[in-house]
């Protein structure tokens, strides 16, 4: 029997900070102590080894439109879990005031790191501290929102035209810092420099959301699946031919990631034809399964009522 993909165990809180999770929670995200009268977020990773969900609370900073957190670790040598973490999968979940999101978290680089640090650490000196009492660079990562949920959605087939909108956004979004990428590498090149620096971590951390993000998709898809056959018989031979182009994307996710993975040595021609190819897949498999699929995902309301 296929594991329900959204069944997950709950978030493990370290001892020290289940106090402050419960207050945070029950107090529309206010807590006193050691944090009062701070900005305070929860955010929840995913283990960089370990799979499982860790909710770590973290104060935060606005700059601009931008919500950032710093990796400080309170001055410690070495980089706090939770930055390890969204290293490996970059789709993290947000909890600020009395709502929640999912975020895409994108550590900043070179000067534009150092121009934020600084503005930081006007606003709260306490950071500039950290950072004195360790050689370590302190990581400033941005929680860039990452999915908008509509409100016009009142069934599954709204759902997927939610998510499938978001997909294509998102790898169009990949296409373009591949670009960008690719000429700052080229005219670095063309004048002996050092390789680029400044969207590297940018690039790789939402290729990775949007890879992440797709492979849950189809999980949940697949899982959804034998129970849409059982409802909608005549969509078995559609079911069966949606399930082989989930894998053939799936072989391109992969290749993807790993070109990403070495972004340094990555050959261009070769990076741009492996996402011309992950594009021309996607956009055909959603189509085919938006035309197919509407009819019958329309007449399931969304979200499920709660069983009586």
């Amino acid at each position: 029997m296929s594991e329900n993909p959204h069944v997950r165990p709950e978030p493990h809180v370290s001892d020290f900070n289940v106090p402050v999770v419960e207050e945070f929670r029950a107090n529309g995200g206010r807590v006193g102590g050691m944090s009062e009268g701070g900005d305070l977020l929860l955010l929840t990773t995913v283990g960089a080894r370990s799979g499982r969900e860790h909710t770590t609370p973290l104060g935060y900073v606005r700059v601009g439109d931008r919500l950032l957190v710093v990796g400080s670790a309170g001055g410690s040598d070495r980089h706090p879990a939770w930055y390890h973490n969204i290293l490996a999968h970059p789709v993290a979940a947000v909890e600020l005031g009395t709502g929640e999101f999912s975020a895409v978290a994108v550590p900043a680089e070179g000067a534009e790191r150092n121009r934020l640090f600084d503005e930081i650490v006007r606003r709260v000196p306490g950071y500039g501290d950290y950072q004195a009492g360790t050689d370590r660079m302190l990581p400033v990562v941005a929680l860039e929102r990452a999915y908008v949920e509509s409100a016009e959605v009142a069934n599954l087939a709204d759902k997927l035209v939610e998510v499938h909108t978001w997909l294509r956004g998102q790898l169009g979004h990949v296409r373009t810092e591949v670009e960008a990428h690719l000429a700052e590498r080229a005219s670095r090149a063309d004048a002996d420099g050092p390789p680029p620096l400044g969207i590297n971590l940018q690039l790789r951390q939402h290729c990775l959301a949007f890879c992440e993000s797709l492979h849950f998709h189809h999980t949940s898809e697949e899982f959804m699946f034998p129970r849409l056959g059982e409802r909608e018989p005549h969509l078995e031979q559609t079911l069966d031919r949606l399930r082989e182009e989930h894998r053939v994307v799936e072989r391109l996710r992969g290749g993807l990631e790993a070109l990403i993975a070495d972004l340094a040595r990555a050959d261009p021609a070769l990076l741009r034809e492996e996402l011309e190819r992950m594009t021309t897949e996607l956009e055909a498999h959603l189509d085919y399964e938006e035309a197919e699929l509407f009819p019958a995902l329309a007449a399931v309301p969304f979200p499920p009522a709660a069983p009586a």
